[in-house]
């Protein structure tokens, strides 16, 4: 199978991950079909005598002289390093063994080196910003002074873009391992131990004396064949075997997709495969956009996007009055889940503190209660991503638009609006939605870009003006977030939702700073790094209204038009009906044949009331009375209905 994609012009490749389960396999030497539950024995005895060799590997090499080593790139002998990992650790002479008197064949080294190489390599960014806050400790931790923020920045590879809230969570981190030893850690590897491993499979660094994978001719199922130990501690190359696997694709993984080799997991007993593969995709631009979606985080809902049009002569205007992403219910579970949560983890820590023996029944069940709290949290976090991204594109996709500007609140902090309100910001999954989002959107060509969050609810969209923000409309002079108002009545005078204020302020700030939209280098993604006041003074939401070319002025009288009077009542008789109880005349008894109808005795009148005669003209004033328009309507009975007995009707019809 060709493993390059045919590209177009305007087409680039994409590489995602869908999951699957291998559900059953058989083993090509005895004949003998797997269940699913002898799958993942198997299959976890693989795991965890390639996990053994990624412990040995991070336990040896966890220090800052080896990982420095292998993010510089370059051997001893000055050559460039390869790019997977595995070969860069053997070039480097980084080499690991399985347990004595345990066969496996060198793929099965290169999966332990490959997992332990990509560790290895995670850890730099995270030990260049410890090192940074160590060599920039500042005099009070809870709060630096601004020029020590300019200090530990400078300190900090890439740190002038880098969110306040990891450099403060760094410090935390610090200050805590500074209270418990009264002393600072010499680099993160003092301050953390080496990451737990997963018992995993990555067989993306074997080849076909390992595993292979096979597309069906349908296009629904790939057959996976990889090498499996028939015992947890295999002696020699027999106790390992070829099993055959056939894996149903999702059906979000397009036909002309190549499917690469898999990652294997085993949990709870079932054995997880996450897919990889690579397909053709429209590819998005950076720059020369006409149309966007602006997307805003929100205090009162999760967020707000509306779509915004940059015109030829410089304006931008916008297309209708936006949308909001509610998940109100979804919240309010979140936080119920995480009050249980906190109950649950306070129980567990108090019977660790009481360390009585009788207790660890109780403290297991607490335990497992916790996993599935925490499984839950999880699920709906993940659940709420889903929607809220595949909500977000398919505006932009309704709006013709090409791009997405998203709101960047990486460095936000919760604090001001209250604990509730507070928790709920912090515990919003901000992050995954956007990770999300960009997942969807390269599906369609759509880019992607955060922009910087200043002053987008402070500002006016029409103007720039501060605005003020009050609890309601209603309630101009209360403060509140909800309702915000330009206090500039004469030139502007808009008023409205703050959010929706906000992401017309962010469509127009993406739209004007669109040149300057450039790829992060760590994350792979769109941004734009700062606003330009020169720029921002054109992001405007103008409120000028195109008027029609078509020549409407008068040139003549008005046309008189004559409008015939509608009926006032029937003046026919009523449709033909089974005769029964109810009589004849559902419309009521009123006659037909009057010029000028009765006017009602009371407004409390029945269907069978005959109204007083008079000899005026009838007025309107039911309306100003609060009885319905007219006070001689009489309600005619519905025919789904069941009449009273009318002793009268009977007596004649018989």
């Amino acid at each position: 199978m060709s493993r390059k994609i045919p590209l177009t012009a305007g087409e680039t490749s994409r590489t995602a991950c869908a999951p699957g389960l291998v559900r059953t396999g058989v083993d090509e030497t005895t004949g003998q079909a797997l269940t699913a539950g002898v799958l993942a024995e198997r299959v976890g005895w693989a795991a965890d005598l390639v996990s053994g060799m990624v412990s040995s590997l991070l336990s040896e090499h966890w220090n800052t002289t080896d990982v420095h080593t292998l993010a510089e790139g370059v051997d001893p002998a000055g050559r460039r390093l390869p790019s997977n990992a595995w070969m860069a650790l053997r070039r480097l002479g980084w080499t690991t063994a399985p347990p004595e008197g345990v066969r496996v064949n060198d793929r099965i080294v290169r999966m332990a080196q490959e997992q332990a190489g990509r560790a290895l390599r995670s850890v730099k960014w995270r030990a260049d910003v410890v090192a940074g806050v160590l060599v920039t400790w500042p005099a009070d931790p809870r709060k630096r002074t601004r020029a020590e923020w300019e200090a530990v920045r400078a300190a900090i590879p890439g740190g002038e873009h880098l969110p306040c809230s990891v450099i403060k969570g760094r410090t935390r981190q610090t200050t805590s391992y500074l209270c418990k030893h009264d002393r600072l850690p010499a680099d993160v590897f003092e301050l953390e131990p080496s990451p737990r491993v997963a018992r995993m499979l990555v067989l993306s660094a074997c080849d076909g004396q390992q595993a292979s994978v096979e597309r069906s001719e349908d296009g629904r199922r790939v057959l996976l064949r990889l090498q499996l130990p028939t015992r947890p501690d295999p002696v020699s190359h027999r106790d390992w075997t070829w099993v055959a696997c056939p894996i149903t694709l999702a059906p979000t993984i397009p036909a002309n997709a190549v499917v690469h080799l898999p990652t294997l997991r085993v949990v709870g007993g079932k054995v997880r495969a996450d897919l990889a593969y690579t397909h053709p995709v429209p590819k998005a631009s950076r720059s020369g956009h006409t149309v966007a979606l602006g997307v805003d985080w929100g205090l009162n809902t999760l967020f707000s996007a509306g779509a915004a049009r940059l015109h030829e002569d410089g304006r931008i205007t916008a297309l209708g009055a936006g949308a909001q992403f509610r998940a109100a219910g979804v919240l309010a579970k979140q936080d119920r889940l995480r009050e249980l949560s906190e109950r649950l983890h306070a129980k567990a820590d108090q019977y660790t503190r009481l360390a009585d023996p009788a207790l660890g029944g109780k403290q297991a069940v607490l335990a497992q209660e916790i996993e599935r709290v925490s499984q839950r949290r999880s699920h709906l976090n993940d659940a709420l991503a889903c929607s809220a991204a595949r909500w977000t594109v398919d505006q932009a996709i309704a709006a013709q638009a090409r791009v997405i500007y998203l709101e960047d609140l990486r460095s936000m902090e919760a604090g001001g609006m209250g604990r509730t309100q507070n928790m709920r910001l912090s515990q919003t999954v901000r992050g995954r939605i956007a990770e999300r989002m960009r997942h969807l959107a390269a599906e369609v060509g759509i880019a992607v870009v955060t922009v910087p969050a200043a002053n987008t609810s402070k500002h006016c969209p029409n103007c720039l003006t501060p605005l003020r923000h009050r609890k309601a409309p209603d309630r101009p002079t209360e403060p509140g977030w909800t309702w915000a108002v330009c206090p500039d009545r004469a030139g502007c005078g808009w008023q409205g939702d703050r959010d929706h204020g906000a992401w017309r302020r962010i469509a127009a700030r993406g739209l004007t700073h669109q040149a300057t939209t450039v790829v992060d280098k760590t994350s792979a993604t769109m941004v734009i790094r700062e606003v330009i006041d020169k720029l921002e003074a054109k992001a405007l939401i103008s409120t000028v209204t195109q008027t029609s070319r078509k020549d409407r002025s008068k040139t003549g009288p008005t046309r008189p038009r004559t409008n015939p009077p509608a009926p006032r009542r029937r003046g026919t008789p009523s449709p033909s009906r089974p005769q029964g109880p109810a009589g004849k005349r559902p419309e009521g008894h009123a006659p037909t044949d009057r010029r000028w109808l009765p006017r009602a005795a009371h407004r409390h009148q029945g269907v069978r009331t005959i109204s007083t005669t008079t000899n005026r003209p009838h007025w309107a004033r039911g309306a100003v009375l609060g009885a319905g328009f007219h006070l001689h309507a009489h309600a005619t009975p519905p025919r789904w209905a069941d009449p009273p007995s009318d002793t009268i009707s009977l007596t004649e019809d018989h």
